[in-house]
């Protein structure tokens, strides 16, 4: 598969959404992706809104962006949390500077916001962000996904098939 070799980070904080977490940590693993799971530093272990826990690899403050290809947010509350951490917020804006696919889901576009890189791109996001989105400067449209750029963004759990595609796509390129 095109995707061998490439490397992922996928976010996680106190009650990320178990399926926007788990579904595309193993998608991305069936297409050959490296996948690191970047914590705050909060904690060694996270806990999902369902239950689920998953252990951080690292903390974001010891990731460099340059060695990956691709970021993964999660939503559910844990954006609400994870922005609350200047090396997270940071990882997200050094993701998009350097041009690498940024994949936000529901409730994350609130890091996408909060790094400052929603301005003048055209995202969607759960319907209750709207608002926090367009105050930011974006251009909210309601599709299953969104692509403007290096961005990637999803609404809800429903969407997570078309989401992945895009995701997994946009590294075969």
């Amino acid at each position: 598969m095109a995707s061998t070799g490439k490397k992922a980070v996928i976010l996680v904080e106190t009650m990320f959404n178990d399926l926007e977490f788990w579904y595309p940590y193993y998608r991305l693993k069936e297409a050959g992706v490296a996948v690191t799971v970047v914590g705050s530093g909060s904690a060694v272990a996270y806990t999902g809104k369902a239950g689920t826990e998953i252990k951080a690899d690292v903390s974001a403050g010891e990731v460099d962006a340059g060695n990956f290809d691709v970021m993964v947010i999660p939503g559910g509350y844990a954006p609400d949390r994870m922005r609350r951490y200047p090396a997270m917020v940071k990882l997200v804006r050094e993701f998009s500077d350097l041009g690498k696919i940024v994949a936000a889901i529901c409730h994350a576009g609130w890091m996408l916001a909060s790094a400052e890189i929603a301005n003048g791109r055209t995202l969607t996001s759960f319907f209750a962000i709207r608002d926090d989105l367009v105050h930011a400067g974006a251009n909210w449209v309601d599709d299953e996904v969104v692509m403007d750029r290096n961005l990637i963004t999803s609404r809800t759990p429903d969407d997570l098939p078309a989401f992945m595609r895009a995701i997994v796509k946009a590294l075969e390129l």
